[in-house]
């Protein structure tokens, strides 16, 4: 387990101009938390396809770290932001419509996740991890001699939005199926409609054939 030196606790982004140093940025955040001056909870080298999709390319190998990427909040990330959600918040395509809470938040900044999603262009490798750290510069200096430009959003604040991302995807899905479930009862109801209204249309026709004499 990766242990928390402070009580600041940050996703950080790291998009780099060669995309080869996100892979040697991942040995020097393992490096800096060995050294003590970091804490690691999930870290991975992800690529953001031309679909959009994100994949996790890399992630800290050791025994204590195997399946952090993936199983915190970098892989609820990495699902969310590599899925319809993310292409919706502008990630993908740079698209953005609106955000994740009330479209009256005009004045409010971007959402965190927007932000995140943005930062990882496509074509291109990316850090995404979360991590304690006492000082930002720690890491920023380390990511600069990399080339590397850091985005930095409290893990509290993504970890509410990517919440309010389930819950808005659970929703929409529970939306969609009330719906094609309104649309089939419609069909059915139509079907039923037409069933009787030719059953009429036949009884109308056999009261009108004279009796045989």
């Amino acid at each position: 387990m990766s242990r928390d030196i402070s009580s600041s606790v940050n996703v950080i982004t790291v998009a780099f101009e060669d995309d080869a140093n996100a892979y040697e940025a991942l040995t020097t955040l393992k490096e800096l938390e060995s050294q003590g001056q970091i804490g690691i909870r999930g870290a991975a080298v992800v690529l953001r396809e031309e679909t959009g999709q994100i994949l996790d390319k890399d992630e800290l190998g050791e025994e204590s770290h195997v399946g952090t990427a993936t199983g915190g909040i970098v892989g609820l990330l990495v699902g969310i932001l590599g899925g319809p959600f993310g292409i919706l918040i502008g990630g993908a395509t740079g698209l953005l419509v609106g955000s994740l809470f009330d479209d009256d938040d005009e004045d409010e900044t971007e959402s965190v996740l927007a932000e995140i999603s943005k930062s990882i262009r496509v074509g291109h490798n990316a850090v995404l991890a979360e991590v304690s750290e006492q000082s930002p510069e720690v890491i920023d200096t380390a990511m600069a001699r990399l080339g590397g430009s850091v985005l930095r959003r409290p893990a509290g604040e993504v970890e509410a939005e990517v919440a309010a991302a389930e819950h808005a995807q659970r929703e929409a899905k529970r939306k969609a199926r009330k719906e094609l479930l309104h649309a089939r009862h419609q069909k059915h109801l139509e079907h039923i409609r037409e069933k009787i209204a030719e059953l009429k249309a036949k009884l109308h026709r056999n009261r009108k054939v004279p009796a045989s004499t």
